[in-house]
């Protein structure tokens, strides 16, 4: 609970960064609660639930170099529930350990990216561990590597459908079920649900934004599908130079690249992209699950449409079911990026430059859509560099004190701070207004945030 609030104030759609929330919310002004400092950073850390965790490998099993990764998941609306996800994990092949790292932005429930969050990093890691046993290491190139990560997710979705239609025998198979036969089987919950939940994950999709380093911290591959971003920020060594560079694109319709890919693999379908959405119903064109765009209609009418408890209203499937000629209309692949990072790690010039991995949700874009992106990077950076090398220093006078919650302490998580960068700042007003609008919905878009040192 917040402590002594100390006065309240009156805030305009306007105010409010992001797109969420507009005119229509109204009435407005709206108030908010102007939190003092104190209270501000505790009400941010109930809110966002900071968590930081070493990353050692086997190249650094002691991790002397101080590989870490701060994580927030941000939804200030206590009635809202926010359906991002985050991994933050090592994967042992054969004695080695990768670091794996990951956002996921779910839309339409839950089920899903909580299923992605949990089992995706498994999976990668059984496909990798199996393909690397038999791989010689001439052949083990980072393009080797780049094609492992993405036949592992594109595996992973292909069993979300393919769980689902192993009981009937795969789409074909269905026209052999009545309606009946197939709600007996699928709403199964009084026999343990199994088949009732993997049907529930077809229902629903997610984005994907991965990263993988390698044992040696020599290279790094991202795979994204969707509208999350990953962002390199490196110091230049020069005094306040940093330079930001953005490792993805953006899979949905603002993407000229994306429509034009849907619209070739669909000839004769003009509606296949409306309002640059697919089958005018879809924002993201690469994502997990959201299997009713990756199969034929039947595959939505006679499973999904029989799972318990049933559609109050079908006719918003209808829209857009109407339109399913020729799926899939998404795609699972992920585009996949390989950056070298640097070999020399003894270089005393190279060693004394920060370089972070930024990977968000496109809850933190809308956050930085005022002041952009960019400079609201770089001035983050130049704060954490300072904070760091503070540390460092009196790391080095007092070596025999260590602090357990890591080297910037547990009010100056990373992600955290980068977070309240992009609300305001040092501006407590505008800060207080994100985490204290009366309002009954959210007025934010889920936001989940990876700092991770490389």
């Amino acid at each position: 609970m917040l402590l002594s609030r100390t006065s309240y104030n009156w805030a305009y759609s306007e105010d409010i960064p992001g797109s969420r929330c507009g005119p229509e919310d109204g009435p407005w002004p709206r108030a908010y609660q102007v939190l003092e400092e104190n209270e501000l950073w505790k009400e941010l850390n109930i809110m966002a639930r900071p968590q930081t965790r070493s990353l050692e490998t086997s190249a650094t099993s002691s991790n002397e170099r101080g590989w870490r990764a701060d994580m927030i998941n941000f939804q200030p609306s206590p009635t809202t529930r926010t359906q991002d996800r985050y991994i933050v994990t090592t994967l042992d092949l054969h004695g080695q350990k990768w670091t794996l790292t990951g956002v996921f932005d779910g839309h339409l429930g839950d089920a899903t990216v909580e299923h992605v969050a949990h089992h995706l990093p498994i999976i990668i890691r059984d496909f990798m561990r199996d393909a690397l046993a038999n791989a010689t290491p001439s052949t083990i190139t980072p393009a080797y590597i780049s094609e492992l990560f993405s036949k592992a997710i594109v595996a992973f979705d292909d069993a979300i459908a393919g769980d689902v239609l192993d009981l009937f025998g795969g789409i074909e198979g269905l026209e052999n079920f009545s309606d009946a036969q197939i709600r007996s089987i699928i709403n199964d919950r009084h026999r343990g649900g199994a088949n009732w939940q993997k049907v529930r994950l077809c229902m629903y999709g997610t984005t994907a934004l991965v990263a993988l380093v390698d044992p040696e911290h020599q290279n790094l591959w991202v795979a994204n599908l969707g509208d999350c971003q990953a962002v390199m920020v490196t110091s230049r060594g020069d005094e306040d130079g940093w330079n930001v560079e953005m490792l993805t694109t953006n899979h949905n319709g603002d993407n000229d690249a994306e429509v034009e890919r849907v619209r070739l693999q669909h000839p004769g379908e003009p509606e296949c992209v409306i309002d640059r959405r697919v089958l005018g119903a879809l924002a993201p064109f690469r994502c997990l699950g959201d299997v009713p765009f990756k199969q034929p209609p039947e595959f939505t009418r006679r499973i999904l449409y029989n799972l318990l408890p049933g559609f109050q209203n079908t006719s918003p499937w209808e829209e857009f079911l109407v339109r399913n000629r020729t799926p899939p209309y998404i795609t699972a692949e992920p585009e996949v990026t390989h950056i070298k990072l640097d070999e020399d790690g003894q270089d005393s010039e190279k060693s004394r430059r920060r370089r972070f991995l930024v990977l968000s949700s496109d809850g933190f874009t809308d956050l930085c859509s005022g002041e952009g992106q960019k400079r609201i990077v770089e001035s983050w950076a130049r704060e954490m560099d300072e904070r760091m090398t503070l540390n460092e220093k009196e790391a080095q006078q007092h070596q025999h004190h260590q602090l357990k919650r890591g080297p910037l302490g547990p009010s100056n998580n990373m992600a955290l701070r980068l977070l309240r960068r992009a609300l305001g700042g040092e501006d407590r007003y505008s800060v207080s207004r994100v985490l204290t609008l009366d309002m009954e919905v959210a007025w934010i878009d889920d936001t989940s945030i990876i700092v991770q040192t490389l």
